[in-house]
């Protein structure tokens, strides 16, 4: 059975690759580990706008995290590997991996990322959009 496209507005001209996105996007919610928060952090004097995505990863070390840009998709990637040597009496914490991924907007940049008391936060700069009149010559018709 075919799905009926949201953005079937004649008004809307070239937004498929939107709808995929939101598809996507809607697929990858489904799981919640880890937790995350995401905040707008303001304008300041010497930063502008951001967004500040903060992911519970308590456990995790620097080198079992690994956050890469493809395709316009934040993917953060955890890998815990289970240590033979220790005997554990009761283990309620599982070494577990994940994949968390956020879609970016055209434009978006990661400014960087830090990973303190296990929460890593990864900071975005919002862009700032040019306001762009152009004109459009009509052709006469001949």
């Amino acid at each position: 059975m075919s799905r009926l496209p949201s953005l079937n507005s004649p008004f809307l001209l070239g937004f498929d690759d939107i709808e995929r996105a939101l598809d996507k996007v809607t697929k990858a919610a489904s799981d919640g580990y880890p937790p995350y928060n995401i905040e707008r952090l303001p304008r300041s004097d010497v930063s502008p706008e951001r967004l500040r995505i903060t992911l519970a990863v308590a456990g995790f070390t620097r080198e079992q995290l690994e956050i890469t840009i493809e395709e316009n998709q934040l993917v953060i990637h955890g890998r815990q590997q289970d240590d033979k040597t220790r005997q554990f009496i009761h283990r309620g914490i599982a070494a577990r991996q994940f994949q968390r991924t956020f879609l970016l907007a055209d434009g978006m940049e990661v400014l960087g990322a830090e990973l303190i008391n296990g929460l890593l936060a990864v900071d975005l700069a919002r862009p700032e959009p040019a306001r762009v009149v152009k004109r459009i010559n009509i052709s006469p018709c001949d």
